[in-house]
């Protein structure tokens, strides 16, 4: 199987040690992260360059990952992503994050599925892996991603 080009979309601020956790898995080609810096950057540029930053790097994506924490699903940019997404035809999952740990060695309680803000309430699956051991969770995403991404690629086909 092709490795697949992916985007994945999360709320910076709260689980951007998270989502580097799951982009350095490795089964899958990535976005390059952005360092906390760039992405400071972009946003003091203002929305047109955040939306910019955001369309220039979804492209040629094949699928887009919202990284679910407890706050991703009323972000502003998390919403343009999988709105836009959605509209463009990308595969498009999510995967609940709350129980990998943070930089200060924490979890977070479970959030929303952001999907249902968008206007989607069904088409997408959300996953939210079945252990709360930091390790097991990622070992979990990591088993089964591939699997997630060829699923939403197919499902986005449908419609």
């Amino acid at each position: 199987m092709a490795k697949r080009q992916i985007f994945y979309s999360f709320h910076y601020e709260n689980d951007a040690w998270r989502a580097a956790q799951i982009r350095n898995i490795g089964a899958i080609e990535g976005n390059k992260p952005v360092s906390e810096n760039d992405w400071e950057e972009v946003k003091r540029k203002g929305d047109a360059a955040v939306k910019k930053w955001i369309d220039d790097n979804m492209k040629y994506r094949s699928c887009v990952i919202v990284l679910v924490g407890e706050e991703t699903a009323n972000r502003k940019w998390v919403q343009y992503e999988i709105k836009k997404a959605w509209r463009e035809g990308k595969g498009l999952v999510g995967i609940h994050i709350h129980n990998l740990l943070n930089e200060k060695g924490y979890k977070s309680n479970m959030g929303s599925t952001p999907f249902y803000n968008a206007g989607l309430y069904g088409e997408i699956k959300c996953y939210d892996p079945p252990c709360s051991d930091s390790k097991k969770v990622y070992a979990y995403i990591k088993e089964h991603l591939e699997d997630w991404i060829e699923e939403a690629i197919e499902i986005r086909n449908l419609y």
